[in-house]
């Protein structure tokens, strides 16, 4: 009698297995989704390269590894809206999305500044202790940003509603705009900093000297970002969604005039403003809650004080 109790669960079992089976994916949002994680592992491979490797072109391998990064970024917004488009959302497709963000938005940032600090180590730090003791540091910030990438990752697929209209905001840095920060500084630094001061003078020195030292902080507090509860705007839906007053129409063609012209300066500006824009308003909202508790507390002891 147990033995043909056992066969039965088992013969469940394995229906159960063959009912979650996956046949049928959506295709133009799945490669649209894969790309997004070739080019975060095509940014891994050049940025583990660049030492030896000469410039490609115009670019260098590190200034094209944030390129790479930021072209992730356009296919990770691009995937989810063809799937709403054609309706075709689904669980793998949200699963497939969150394994290629690991990916681009976690490893390759990670891995890029982690390389750009050792390359500028190899060639400044005489001291071996030292030199030991910033290398650890420097992997500790690396390992921490793409942990946090992982859980901010993790948390969202939990927390993630598929109604459209609860995508207004997000909880934490979204993902992609970190990585955002830490490519458009790998870019500005390859880029603009050569040219604002020739190599070997003291101008170019502090700024190389401050993009570099600051990065792993940069880094950790990237990650620190991504995991806490700021809430940060859908920049996508809130601001190009629906009818607009005809001044946002200029004020896009303001920005893409910036990208076009000055795209170094564009983006190291914009996705810095949008990571810091969530935590200064957090910031602010804090003062005046304890602000306003304070004048209610002082307003109370008045009423309550003998005359």
């Amino acid at each position: 009698m147990t033995k043909v109790r056992t066969q039965a669960a088992k013969k469940s079992l394995l229906r159960k297995v063959r009912r979650q089976r996956l046949n049928y994916i959506t295709v133009l949002p799945s490669l649209i989704t894969l790309m997004n994680g070739l080019c975060g592992f095509t940014a891994i491979v050049l940025a583990a390269r660049a030492p030896e490797q000469s410039a490609l072109g115009n670019f260098t391998p590190f200034a094209l590894s944030g390129y790479l990064i930021l072209v992730a970024m356009i296919a990770d917004m691009l995937d989810g809206r063809v799937a709403r488009m054609s309706q075709n959302t689904s669980s793998f497709g949200g699963q497939l999305d969150s394994l290629c963000d690991i990916i681009s938005f976690g490893a390759a940032p990670a891995f890029l500044a982690l390389k750009i600090l050792e390359y500028n180590l190899n060639m400044y730090i005489e001291s071996e202790v030292l030199y030991k003791y910033l290398q650890r540091f420097i992997w500790l910030a690396a390992a921490t940003y793409l942990s946090c990438t992982a859980i901010r990752l993790a948390r969202f697929n939990v927390e993630n509603e598929e109604d459209e209209s609860a995508h207004m905001s997000f909880i934490g840095l979204p993902s992609p705009a970190a990585a955002g920060v830490i490519a458009s500084l790998t870019i500005f630094y390859q880029e603009i900093v050569p040219e604002l001061a020739d190599k070997g003078s003291h101008f170019y020195i502090i700024m190389e000297s401050t993009i570099v030292y600051t990065l792993p902080f940069v880094v950790i507090g990237m990650g620190l970002l991504m995991v806490s509860r700021i809430r940060y705007s859908h920049v996508l839906n809130e601001y190009f969604k629906g009818k607009k007053p005809f001044t946002y129409l200029l004020s896009c063609l303001a920005v893409l005039g910036l990208i076009v012209f000055v795209r170094q300066f564009a983006l190291v500006t914009g996705f810095c403003a949008f990571a810091l824009s969530g935590f200064i308003r957090w910031a602010y909202q804090r003062i005046r809650h304890k602000r306003d508790l304070t004048v209610e507390t002082s307003e109370g002891a008045t009423e309550i004080a003998p005359e």
